[in-house]
């Protein structure tokens, strides 16, 4: 995995100090500013409830920003709709839930991820190179997505992430729902593809300890505010971030 820089490059990604919620009057989050550089993983964590997902939806134009901005790759992309995030700024989501089709195949939902073109050459170009990173999807093609495993529709979901090129993916809680074994596999992916193709990735990790292990810097929001930073060592090895969240005394 790759430090960020420590000169005068721009972060990637910049949130600052926004504002934002689901109702008017109604903030959940109150100030939470962070950065993403090219070529690292940043990991949030923090209790349920605390707005770590409510960050996603802000940087991702889900919900409006009332005060703060977020920019990406030097432009303001502040409450820009998720399409325009997606074709402008560069920027894919994972999300939490199960997002494959079900009823559709291993293929066809990769092919979704380019529906923003008519391009087929290019279409089945990203599709090789998803196949190539992933063989087990390759191996999965014609198999319809409901009956792999959690494991397998997770590595789905992330491949087709990566079928626009995107410069900044959005992983929330990519460990979510999966048995440890599986959890480990994804996290190694995840490491995996950041080491060979220098994706940059801004996770939201319930599974705090794992998260920060396979991060280069992480963030603590507590009540809808950035309370710790730092890198993922620092972190890991903060008496306060690890009581409250990995779960030693």
């Amino acid at each position: 995995m790759r430090p960020h820089s420590n000169g005068s490059e721009r972060p990637l990604l910049e949130v600052q100090d926004i504002y934002a919620g689901y109702y008017v009057g109604q903030d959940v989050l109150k100030g939470v500013t962070l950065e993403v550089y090219e070529g690292e993983i940043v990991c949030v964590i923090g209790p349920n409830g605390a707005g770590k997902s409510t960050v996603f939806k802000a940087i991702y134009g889900i919900i409006p920003v009332r005060k703060g901005r977020v920019i990406c790759g030097g432009r303001e992309i502040t409450n820009i709709p998720p399409q325009q995030a997606l074709q402008t700024a560069g920027i894919t989501i994972v999300p939490q839930l199960r997002s494959v089709f079900p009823q559709m195949t291993v293929h066809e939902n990769l092919e979704l991820g380019m529906y923003l073109t008519k391009d087929k050459v290019r279409v089945k170009e990203r599709i090789d190179y998803v196949y190539d990173l992933f063989p087990r999807l390759a191996e999965r093609a014609k198999q319809d997505a409901g009956t792999m495993s959690g494991g397998e529709q997770r590595m789905l979901e992330i491949g087709r992430s990566l079928m626009w090129e995107p410069r900044l993916v959005l992983m929330d809680e990519p460990s979510a729902g999966l048995a440890p074994i599986i959890t480990k596999q994804i996290f190694e992916a995840i490491t995996r593809l950041n080491r060979e193709i220098g994706l940059t990735v801004l996770m939201i990790e319930q599974n705090a300890r794992q998260g920060l292990a396979a991060s280069h810097r992480g963030y603590v929001v507590e009540v809808g505010r950035q309370t710790y930073s730092g890198k993922a060592s620092e972190l890991l090895n903060n008496d306060n971030v690890r009581r409250a969240f990995l779960g030693a005394g």
